[in-house]
């Protein structure tokens, strides 16, 4: 018998679609799928998994935070224990009779990992197990599935192990530092304080940005702007662009307002040949869905899902070159059948004699782009919007370059220059099946050197240089790749945990007040740069690459957080103090209108929210809280009860104002605490 076992059921469901042509019955064991059919005379079973069934941590003797001081972790061993006990099972009674065994989990290094955990678990059940082998496919289509099980390699040992030692890595730098941090703060419970290997120099860029938005201190400057008219009106600015020193700019503005008319002094047009964009890989996918309003966790979701049912290749790869075997004409032929028939239709008879390229090339998977279409399929909303980006980037990389035109007129207003561009897309071709990115036509009318221009108006404009804009999601995944913070499969997961641990809120993100108090205690430390987190990444790499052990990293990385925790040993109580210093001021909300202590926003035991005294337990005075929303301080009080004024804002509604005393008499928003 030949047992397949793959990373998801949805996934094992398909393929033993694919392989028994359909004939492929479903049977539970233990309430798990198995699909089991006839293939060439053999018995066949397909078993699909739930990505990881063994669980890394410490032994539960380790388990309690108040019993081993934080830096005794970093040389105990963890242990993997059984975390879906009924696909084990499944797995102990399908491996009884020593079946051909073929791993058919995701090409990388969890899925190499994740099948490795399958075998080491099966070979615990039947030691007799002997014939096992991989299949590698980057796409689930009838062609690439059938190709991939007549050509079955061996399991990659070293891209497990690769993947096993991040998880060691990242479970013992997170549970020390962890525990480090929360317990030298005192911040338990559910106030505990999360750090991680790459999660805290990913939040520090966040927390960066942020000061320098909050530092930025405006500079004034001025613009001459001229309108002009010949058949419509356009705008001429005055060459210097901005003035820094207003007299100065009033001085030529009084020169030039009364102008009546403008002569051009000379012309130059450009013909710019604008490329297509490259293939995507997966940072430059979740960008540009991140720029058409999705978050990153919830496009690759939608990738994956379109994955799984065929309809896309792999979304986890670093690759932005097509391997010369993919077959593009195939692809083009399935797509006729979807609606960009029309956009095919082009490529086909006005395409470019080659793909577009990016940078970087791998072996392991080609660049996500359509495999086939829906027919049938009934796909969400979504998931159209998803397919749809990857279809129309994968046309767009074989389709003829764009041609602009940008046009430069040089004005003399009273001995003073000034400038007019123009520019616009003359022939569209990639643009036309790409429409992401924003066209910035500006048009001028067409103008013969020497000619004068009327002057319809004049004016002085008045402006200040804008503080850096917070990094959207995609911006983010493009700097923590830059850094070699994470890895293509890890780092829309580290933006979502961040979210989850109530580090940051809203859309782009922003670090909240617990955020920016951890990494101001912990900036002179390694353990919020990314330097040392690119070390390990390349570490990781050399053992995917057999070039280093696992054991070998994995003890380097203890040595490394061994050296970390010494530093923070030596200033705990500076990192005590500035926590719990910069969280009481972070969360200060005013002053007791009972007592005169500051109050600060607090967490219960639940997880609600609350504004309590810090004079408890003299004073327990305390007002109840929207559970949702953000919260802003102001320094202003209540004109009728003397209590503070915060500002409440919840995503769709305007920002509003809100006594904390909910018996005040000037009430007049009522909500659930």
């Amino acid at each position: 018998m030949k047992l397949v076992i793959c990373e998801k059921n949805i996934a094992a469901r398909r393929i033993a679609q694919i392989l028994s042509k359909g004939t492929a019955k479903m049977q539970r064991i233990n309430t798990i799928p198995v699909y089991e059919f006839e293939k060439d005379g053999e018995a066949w079973a397909i078993i699909g998994l739930k990505g990881h069934i063994l669980n890394l941590d410490y032994p539960t003797t380790y388990r309690r935070w108040d019993t081993t001081p934080p830096n005794e972790l970093i040389t105990v061993e963890p242990v993997k224990k059984i975390s879906e006990k009924a696909i084990a099972l499944a797995l102990k009674k399908l491996v009884a009779e020593n079946p051909f065994i073929i791993i058919a989990t995701d090409f990388d290094r969890e899925g190499e990992l994740i099948g490795v955990e399958a075998i080491n678990l099966a070979r615990e059940y039947n030691a007799e197990l002997t014939t096992i082998k991989r299949t590698r496919f980057s796409a689930i289509t009838g062609y690439e599935i059938h190709d991939a099980f007549e050509k079955l390699v061996q399991v990659d040992y070293n891209l497990a192990n690769a993947g096993e030692a991040r998880q060691i890595i990242d479970l013992v730098w997170g549970v020390v530092l962890t525990r480090f941090i929360s317990l030298t703060s005192r911040r338990l419970g559910n106030e505990f304080l999360s750090i991680g290997r790459v999660q805290s120099p990913t939040l520090a860029l966040l927390v960066e940005r942020e000061k320098a938005i909050k530092k930025f201190i405006p500079e004034p400057y001025w613009r001459i702007i001229a309108r002009l008219k010949k058949e419509k009106s356009f705008e001429a600015v005055h060459s210097e662009e901005r003035f820094w020193d207003e007299s100065q700019a009033k001085n030529i503005y009084d020169r030039v307002q009364t102008a009546k008319q403008a002569q051009v002094i000379s012309i130059t047009v450009t013909t710019n040949i604008e490329y297509p964009p490259p293939p995507f890989n997966t940072t430059m996918f979740l960008q540009a869905a991140s720029s058409q309003g999705l978050s990153t966790t919830r496009a690759m979701e939608l990738a994956e899902s379109l994955y799984m049912a065929g309809l896309i290749s792999y979304p986890r790869t670093d690759n932005t070159v097509y391997p010369s075997s993919l077959n593009i004409k195939g692809i083009l032929l399935k797509l006729t059948e979807s609606s960009f028939a029309k956009e095919v239709h082009e490529v086909l008879q006005n395409g470019r004699k080659s793909p577009t390229c990016g940078k970087k090339k791998t072996t392991d998977h080609p660049p996500t782009h359509p495999v086939g279409a829906p027919k049938n399929k009934k796909l969400s909303g979504e998931q159209l919007k998803i397919y749809e980006l990857i279809c129309r980037r994968f046309l767009a990389t074989l389709a003829k370059d764009a041609i602009s035109e940008s046009t430069k007129a040089v004005f003399d207003i009273n001995r003073e220059s000034f400038i007019a561009t123009g520019y616009q897309i003359k022939e569209q071709h990639w643009r036309a099946i790409y429409p992401y990115f924003r066209e910035k036509t500006k048009s001028i009318p067409t103008l013969v050197q020497g000619e004068l221009v009327n002057i319809s108006s004049m004016k002085l404009e008045h402006d200040e240089t804008k503080p850096p804009k917070r990094y959207s999601q995609g911006e983010l995944l493009a700097k923590m790749e830059g850094l070699s913070l994470g890895t293509k499969s890890t780092r829309h997961e580290i933006i979502s945990k961040l979210y989850a641990r109530k580090y940051i809120s809203g859309s782009p993100p922003i670090p909240t007040s617990t955020a920016i108090a951890v990494v101001d205690a912990l900036a002179d430390y390694e353990v919020v740069k990314p330097q040392m987190t690119a070390t390990l990444e390349e570490d990781m790499n050399a053992i995917a690459e057999g070039k280093k052990s696992l054991e070998e990293i994995v003890e380097e990385s203890r040595q490394m957080l061994q050296s970390v925790m010494r530093s923070l040993e030596e200033n705990k109580e500076s990192i005590k103090t500035s926590i719990q210093k910069a969280h009481r001021e972070q969360n200060h909300m005013g002053t007791c209108p009972q007592c005169g202590e500051d109050l600060i926003l607090r967490t219960s035991r639940r997880g609600k929210r609350f504004v309590g005294c810090t004079g408890y337990p003299n004073c327990t005075n305390t007002y109840p809280l929207p559970q949702r929303g953000g919260i802003d301080v102001t320094d202003r009080i209540c004109s009728v009860c003397g209590t503070p004024i915060i500002f409440v804002k919840q995503q769709g509604k305007k920002r509003w104002e809100l006594c904390l005393n909910q018996k005040c008499s000037s009430k007049k928003n009522n909500f659930k605490s």
